[in-house]
């Protein structure tokens, strides 16, 4: 395998605010405009570690929604590459907002996203592995075994159930 990173050398920071066009209707953040963002700062984590110029979202495992973030707070989004396979990158995102008046701060959602580093021809390649240093990344870093075992068992299904789904119109039945 490639070198090692830390997963410092990846992190990426966006801080963002809400304005009213990213509400609902129950004037909370959209939690599409919010994955958006997520997708957005993963790779250019995953592009960071691995130092190419395009990297895939391959799946996006999950995405907690742990608070609705209103129009009066900030919104940071902190990404890194918490673990690799071979040619894959698995991301971490943490969402934090911030209440701009009371400076009140909450975990909002969290995500893990996982991404192939591509060549220019368009092809996987090797990613570097992970390094973790602080007790969150080695966190993270440990336990992202048993979420690739998930992936892995998740595609199984998924490609089952490409076998078994219609792909007729559903206004022609």
């Amino acid at each position: 395998m490639a070198e090692t990173k830390n997963p410092r050398d990846s992190r990426v920071t966006s801080i963002d605010q809400v304005f009213a066009n990213d509400l609902n209707n129950y004037n909370t953040l959209f939690g599409g405009v919010l994955m958006k963002r997520i997708d957005n700062v993963a790779s250019l984590a995953a592009r960071r570690h691995a130092r190419v110029r395009e990297c895939v979202t391959a799946s996006i495992d999950s995405i907690d929604f742990l608070h609705p973030i209103t129009q009066s707070e900030s919104v940071c989004i902190e990404a890194f590459v918490s673990s690799t396979g071979n040619k894959s990158m698995e991301v971490f995102c943490k969402v934090v907002t911030e209440d701009m008046i009371t400076e009140n701060r909450k975990v909002a959602a969290t995500a893990f996203l996982t991404f192939v580093a591509l060549d220019d021809s368009k092809q996987p390649i090797q990613v570097p592995g992970v390094a973790p240093e602080t007790d969150e990344e080695k966190y993270l870093y440990q336990s992202g075994t048993q979420r690739a075992a998930m992936r892995r068992e998740r595609r199984v299904h998924s490609k089952e159930l490409t076998q078994k789904i219609s792909v007729d119109k559903p206004w022609d039945k």
